[in-house]
Protein backbone atom coordinates (compact mmCIF):
# COMPACT_ATOMS: atom_id res chain seq x y z
CA UNK A 1 0.00 0.00 0.00
CA UNK A 2 1.72 3.60 -0.62
CA UNK A 3 1.05 6.20 1.26
CA UNK A 4 -0.08 8.89 0.31
CA UNK A 5 -0.60 12.42 1.97
CA UNK A 6 -4.14 14.42 1.76
CA UNK A 7 -4.80 17.66 3.85
CA UNK A 8 -8.37 16.86 3.64
CA UNK A 9 -7.74 13.25 5.62
CA UNK A 10 -5.61 15.53 8.45
CA UNK A 11 -8.17 18.13 8.83
CA UNK A 12 -11.07 15.64 8.45
CA UNK A 13 -9.19 13.25 11.63
CA UNK A 14 -8.46 16.26 13.42
CA UNK A 15 -11.64 17.28 13.60
CA UNK A 16 -12.90 13.57 14.72
CA UNK A 17 -10.19 13.96 17.02
CA UNK A 18 -11.43 16.98 17.90
CA UNK A 19 -15.08 16.15 18.40
CA UNK A 20 -13.80 12.89 20.68
CA UNK A 21 -12.01 15.32 22.98
CA UNK A 22 -15.20 17.26 23.21
CA UNK A 23 -17.14 14.12 24.67
CA UNK A 24 -14.66 13.16 26.98
CA UNK A 25 -14.90 17.00 28.53
CA UNK A 26 -18.07 17.33 28.30
CA UNK A 27 -19.22 13.33 29.28
CA UNK A 28 -20.89 14.17 32.57
CA UNK A 29 -23.50 16.27 30.85
CA UNK A 30 -23.63 14.42 27.83
CA UNK A 31 -24.61 10.88 30.03
CA UNK A 32 -26.54 12.53 31.85
CA UNK A 33 -28.98 14.52 29.13
CA UNK A 34 -28.22 11.46 26.29
CA UNK A 35 -27.80 8.53 28.37
CA UNK A 36 -28.66 6.85 31.57
CA UNK A 37 -26.97 9.26 33.78
CA UNK A 38 -24.69 8.13 36.31
CA UNK A 39 -24.42 4.54 35.23
CA UNK A 40 -23.07 5.61 31.84
CA UNK A 41 -20.62 7.74 32.26
CA UNK A 42 -17.67 5.70 31.64
CA UNK A 43 -19.33 4.47 28.76
CA UNK A 44 -19.72 7.86 27.30
CA UNK A 45 -16.09 8.58 28.39
CA UNK A 46 -14.89 5.12 26.37
CA UNK A 47 -16.58 5.92 23.05
CA UNK A 48 -14.78 9.57 23.21
CA UNK A 49 -11.52 8.18 23.53
CA UNK A 50 -12.54 5.67 20.74
CA UNK A 51 -13.91 8.69 18.72
CA UNK A 52 -10.34 9.94 19.40
CA UNK A 53 -7.97 7.00 17.85
CA UNK A 54 -10.32 7.00 15.27
CA UNK A 55 -9.53 10.64 14.47
CA UNK A 56 -6.03 10.57 14.58
CA UNK A 57 -5.72 7.04 12.34
CA UNK A 58 -7.86 8.58 9.80
CA UNK A 59 -5.58 12.50 9.73
CA UNK A 60 -2.35 9.57 9.32
CA UNK A 61 -4.11 8.21 6.63
CA UNK A 62 -4.10 4.65 7.99
CA UNK A 63 -7.89 3.68 8.48
CA UNK A 64 -7.36 2.41 5.03
CA UNK A 65 -4.52 0.25 5.40
CA UNK A 66 -6.45 -1.44 8.67
CA UNK A 67 -9.62 -1.25 6.87
CA UNK A 68 -7.94 -3.33 3.78
CA UNK A 69 -5.99 -5.84 6.23
CA UNK A 70 -9.25 -6.62 8.40
CA UNK A 71 -10.95 -7.32 4.38
CA UNK A 72 -8.17 -9.63 3.85
CA UNK A 73 -8.45 -11.70 7.07
CA UNK A 74 -12.36 -11.83 6.73
CA UNK A 75 -12.07 -13.45 3.22
CA UNK A 76 -8.94 -15.23 3.18
CA UNK A 77 -7.79 -13.47 0.02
Amino acid sequence: MDFTFSIGWVIGGLLIAGAGGLVVVFYQKIADNLASGVSSYDKVKLFGVITIVVGLLVAMNLHTFILSLLVHWITGK
